[in-house]
């Protein structure tokens, strides 16, 4: 990686596995990742999305984990601009691709994740689908492929340097890890909100 990208994406847990030629980054809930050089950025979703984007052309890409599609008209963020929400997470990520050569006209954006893993009626995954779908329509960009919705947590490794993905659909039953997470990042969201002021690939 660029020293530009290694210090600004210092915070990102990384890690090596036999099974694939590159580093491999880890992203959580309200993270993202960006490189000009050719690694895999990874992550486990449950009814949050990632969204996966590159520039062929400039080979920059990088990908996203967000939880939530945007904070209230109103609501003050003493957390500050946070990843966690879709509408800073899909800027951020757009953002720092640009910056690294990308244009926009040539981005490709593929999406994952929205699976409705909470018992009840309460589906996040599905807002959180209408909303980065009707993101990408106001911004002009069509995604290229989407794996969203379903019961199912999602294991997700994206290649930016090809734009391959493997993704992997999870057993919910032994997905308590996933489901636990989530809630406590939900958690936390609504303790901050409440304080005033190219292929995929099965396997």
């Amino acid at each position: 990686m660029s020293d530009v990208d290694t210090a600004q994406f210092a915070h990102i847990r990384r890690m090596r596995d036999n099974r694939f030629p590159y580093e491999i980054a880890s992203i959580l809930p309200g993270e993202f990742f960006v490189s000009r050089e050719p690694m895999i950025v990874y992550t486990v979703l449950g009814s949050c999305i990632s969204a996966c984007i590159r520039d062929p052309i400039a080979g920059v890409g990088g990908m996203n984990h967000f939880m939530l599609p945007a904070p209230k008209d109103g609501t003050h963020d003493s957390w500050g601009e946070s990843t966690r929400y879709g509408s800073f997470a899909m800027e951020s990520l757009i953002n720092e691709i640009l910056k690294r050569g990308g244009l926009k006209g040539r981005l490709e954006v593929k999406l994952f994740g929205a699976g409705k893993i909470y018992e009840g009626n309460i589906d996040v995954g599905a807002r959180n689908t209408a909303w980065v779908l009707d993101f990408l329509k106001t911004e002009g960009l069509a995604p290229m492929k989407t794996d969203l919705g379903d019961v199912f947590p999602r294991k997700v490794y994206y290649f930016t340097d090809s734009g391959r993905v493997l993704m992997k659909k999870l057993e919910r039953v032994k997905n308590r890890t996933i489901h636990d997470r989530e809630s406590e990042y939900a958690v936390k969201i609504q303790a901050v909100k409440q304080q005033p002021v190219e292929d995929v690939t099965l396997f």
